[in-house]
Formats: structure tokens, C-alpha cells, sequence
């Protein structure tokens, strides 16, 4: 193998050694937590993570950037903890419709050449809105369905697992063996040729969008059957963690850049360094900085990577 395979082989799977580490280290700590329930209980929080990474890696692919997507899944808590519960038809109605608002953003920012950052930001502040509205204080309850399925313990290996495989294939297949993928790797790396081709990039904005709105449902889903209670800042800090575990995937701002299995497992990776802080019962404060370290970290090594093979 060339020097320059050598160092794109390296890069590519950085995201997977990154985690390797990051669970040597816990296990060296812990040796306790090298078990189903220890894994279980590291990883249970990944689910909704995964769900809310890939939705911001959607609107990543198409070098647009959401920062509500930590806002509609607390929304999405508050409306299964309240109308999901009590009137599931509602809640189920008042779910589309968050989906479908969530497109209409998409060829709203299309339509007229809008920023995503400045929409979505203010977006974030409607979802909170009625978040709010919906569930002035903490509580609420999971319907009986979700949280006895997030409660599942398949064998083998702990549901967690399960489900970053099952994402990384479905995530793979989409956006790397899919004509839908071609598309929108080719509307984030050169939108006019798409263009030109006869494809309408509001269609695809708005699919985009659509798509990101049906993850992060299934995201505050997730979470809620997991808390078994809503809460208006329940997923506050998924937006940035969620464009963290993007990059951390390998992904990039620009270009239509985006790796579905790198971007699981920088979901994994986030979530291990909280959780395995809260497990040692270290202040939360210090969990925000280590998620930034070990980002800072892989992104220079990635650099380093990066410079390697181009020299090579």
C-alpha cells in the first residue's frame, strides 16, 4: 500500500478509532462497564443523538446549517409527553405537521435565496415557542408503547448497538448507493450542474428538509421514551453536539461532504465521553469540554491526516 493510501485509509477510519480509544480508556477506568448492562447503560442516550446527527447531516450535505434541530426534538418530547398521550390522533397530526413545516422552511430558504443559519435560528426560537406553550413545566408522560420499546434488551448486544448498525447501513445505502444520494451530494458539491441537469433544487431542498424533519421526530420520539417525560429544553444541547458529531464523522461544511457511519459513530463517541463523565460524577461542566477536546483532537489529527497524503 502507498503512502498516500495509507493516509486516506487512516482518515477514513478515524471516527472508528476514536471510539476504540475513547472505550479502552472507559473500560481500563471501569473494567465493570465492559458488559451488556455497562454498554447499555453508557449508550442509551445515543439513540436520540444518532437520530438528531443524522437529520443535521442531511442539511449539511447541501451546505446548509440547522440550528433548531435541538429545539423541535424537545418539541417533539413536549407533544408525545402531552397530545401523544392523551389524544394520539392529535399528537400524530400535530407530528406531520412539524415534518411538513419543516419542508416548507427548506424551499422557503430556496425560494428566496435565504441564509439557513439566520431561518433556522429563528426557527429554533418558534419550536421553543411552543414547546413552551404546550408544556409551561416539566412533565408529561411517554406513552406506555415507546418507553416499553426503548426499555428493550434484545440479545447479544444492548439495543444502542443495534440501532447504530442498522443507521449506519440505511444512512450508507442513501447517500452512497442511492440515486437520491447522487443527487444530493451533487446539490451540496455543485448545485448548478444539478440544476442544469433538469433537476429542481427546491424539490430537493424541500425532500432535504422533509427528511431532517422525520429524523428529528423520531429523535425527540427517542428521547422521550427514554425520559418518559417532556420538557421545553429537554434537547437543547443536541444542535451543537449534533453538528459536532457530523464533523467528528469526517463530514465538512462545504462540498456535500457527509459519511452516515462516521457520523454514527461520532454520535457514539459524544455521548460515551458524557455519559462515561456522569458515570464518574464528574460536574457536567467538565462534559462539554471534554466533547470539545476530543473534537479539537480528531479534527487536528485529521489535518495532520489530511497534509500527509497530500505530500505523499
Amino acid at each position: 500500500m502507498s503512502r498516500q493510501a495509507l493516509f486516506a485509509t487512516a482518515e477514513r477510519l478515524l471516527p472508528a478509532i476514536t471510539l476504540g480509544l475513547l472505550l479502552a480508556a472507559i473500560f481500563t477506568e471501569q473494567p465493570r462497564a465492559m458488559s451488556y448492562f455497562g454498554l447499555n447503560l453508557l449508550l442509551s442516550l445515543a439513540i436520540p443523538i444518532m437520530f438528531a446527527t443524522l437529520a443535521q447531516m442531511m442539511i449539511i450535505a447541501i451546505n446548509d446549517l440547522d440550528l433548531s434541530i435541538g429545539s423541535y426534538v424537545s418539541l417533539v418530547a413536549c407533544i408525545g409527553s402531552t397530545l401523544l398521550t392523551s389524544q394520539p390522533w392529535l399528537g400524530a397530526l400535530a407530528l406531520v405537521c412539524g415534518i411538513a413545516l419543516y419542508a416548507a422552511v427548506g424551499a422557503l430558504i430556496e425560494w428566496r435565496r435565504l441564509p439557513s443559519i439566520v431561518v433556522t435560528l429563528g426557527l429554533s426560537f418558534v419550536w421553543l415557542g411552543l414547546a413552551v406553550t404546550l408544556l409551561p413545566t416539566p412533565g408529561g408522560k411517554a406513552p406506555a408503547w415507546l418507553s416499553g420499546s426503548m426499555r428493550a434488551q434484545p440479545a447479544f448486544a444492548p439495543l444502542p448497538i443495534y440501532f447504530a448498525a442498522v443507521l449506519s447501513l440505511v444512512g450508507w445505502l442513501v447517500v452512497s448507493r442511492s440515486s437520491f444520494g447522487v443527487i444530493l451530494r451533487g446539490a451540496g458539491g455543485n448545485a448548478r450542474s444539478v440544476a442544469r441537469a433538469g433537476w429542481s433544487l427546491l424539490g430537493i431542498r424541500m425532500a432535504v428538509y422533509g427528511m431532517a424533519g422525520l429524523l428529528g421526530t423520531i429523535s425527540g420520539l427517542c428521547l422521550l421514551g427514554l425520559t418518559t417525560s417532556g420538557d421545553a429544553n429537554l434537547a437543547s444541547r443536541y444542535t451543537l453536539v449534533s453538528i459536532a458529531s457530523v464533523i467528528l464523522g469526517g463530514g465538512s461544511f462545504i462540498g456535500g461532504r457527509v459519511f452516515p457511519v462516521g457520523a454514527v459513530l461520532g454520535a457514539m463517541t459524544l455521548t460515551l465521553a458524557a455519559s462515561f463523565l456522569t458515570f464518574m460524577r464528574i460536574n457536567a461542566d467538565w462534559q462539554i469540554g471534554a466533547q470539545g477536546f476530543i473534537l479539537v483532537a480528531v479534527l487536528a489529527l485529521r489535518a495532520m491526516l489530511s497534509r500527509g497524503r497530500e505530500a505523499a
